[in-house]
């Protein structure tokens, strides 16, 4: 995609959503823990964005690899929806 296209895509996405982050510790403890149940590469993204969703007790998490979220425990499972 050009930068424009982003940029735009960017904004739409701001007007409709809300960034959620993790602070320095709680980034680390979601490292630490999907460490520890053995999770690895890209994964891991997926469990720093279903530790955001708990934090801000996401009702729903959609997603289209949920084999990768039903590995960080059932608070993330019960969540999963595919779009």
């Amino acid at each position: 995609m050009a930068g424009e296209q982003v940029m735009l895509f960017l904004e739409d996405i701001r007007e409709r959503l809300v960034v959620v982050s993790l602070g320095e510790r709680e980034y680390y403890a979601a490292i630490k823990k999907a460490a520890a149940a053995g999770i690895v590469g890209g994964t891991i993204y997926d469990a720093l964005l279903a530790h955001c969703a708990v934090k801000v007790k996401a009702d729903t998490i959609y997603t289209w690899n949920i084999r990768h979220f039903e590995q960080f425990g059932q608070v993330i499972a019960e969540r999963l929806r595919t779009p």
